[in-house]
């Protein structure tokens, strides 16, 4: 199924009838990072299912609302949990909210995500600032009657990118810089997949973001995008693959997640 313009049109109607004023930042928090932004203040906030054409989340983890928050006197849209490729939806569904935010305004996105671990350098409850992806999806979103030949060369901000690595010092935040490699899901990958993967030169694998940092890149948004590590690839650890621990260890490192975004946030604000 496409998504029309008229249902984008209805949907910022929506926002905007809500939102006081449309900030120039939103952030898409995934599974990992839902309690990262708890200690904002929110000023409004938006059920998805109060929002035409928005997707709900079936998934744990994924509360599905839209917030408007405020830090310190940078104002923000923070989207609680998305939909996934997984769940059904088709990719103009999943991507659906992105081009309703870059409608309504947004000229900046943060998308975070919980991925598992390929490169050995990399131990659950790290964090690494994606500078790069290889879509192993299947699909991508710009598929239509009228394709957009989007030029991704530079898909992720490479000013966003040093921000990631200041805010990280600053926090004292363990950090890495790598290749996010999406797969569609649900099924967790097999260990002979992330050989293969490891070799095409990804550093960690999830199932989302890369529809969404392709459309925000369509759309004219800066992207940038950071995970956390939430477990290590198969293959790499003996205990098997489970959902528990993606969420386990995203409430473990809650407040070091807080602490990077808090920080990079303010040195956004600085820097505008």
């Amino acid at each position: 199924m496409l998504v029309s313009l008229p249902d984008v049109a209805s949907a910022v109607q929506v926002l905007r009838s809500q939102v006081r004023e449309v900030p120039p930042l939103a952030i898409v928090l995934g599974s990992g990072f839902q309690s990262a932004l708890e200690h904002l203040p929110a000023e409004t906030e938006i059920p998805y299912a109060k929002v035409p054409g928005f997707p709900r989340p079936s998934v744990a983890g994924h509360a599905g609302r839209l917030v408007l928050l405020r830090n310190g006197k940078l104002p923000l849209l923070a989207l609680f949990g998305r939909s996934h490729f997984y769940e059904g939806w088709d990719m103009a569904e999943v991507t659906f909210p992105v081009r309703v935010l870059a409608a309504l305004g947004i000229k900046d996105l943060i998308l975070t995500n919980a991925a598992g671990g390929i490169n050995p350098r990399l131990r659950p409850g790290d964090f690494m600032c994606i500078t790069d992806h290889i879509n192993m999806m299947g699909a991508n979103p710009l598929r239509g009657r009228n394709p957009s030949f989007t030029d991704l060369s530079a898909a992720y901000d490479r000013d966003f990118v040093a921000l990631w690595g200041r805010a990280a010092r600053k926090a004292r935040v363990r950090l890495a810089n790598g290749v996010y490699l999406a797969v569609s899901g649900p099924s967790y990958e097999t260990p002979a997949e992330i050989r293969a993967f490891a070799r095409l030169g990804a550093d960690a694998v999830g199932m989302s973001t890369v529809p969404e940092a392709i459309v925000a890149r369509k759309s004219g948004l800066r992207v940038t995008a950071l995970s956390c590590i939430t477990n290590l690839a198969a293959g790499r650890a003996r205990k098997p693959l489970s959902h528990a621990e993606v969420l386990e260890t995203g409430q473990r490192v809650v407040e070091s997640a807080a602490n990077l975004l808090s920080t990079f946030l303010n040195l956004y604000a600085q820097g505008r």
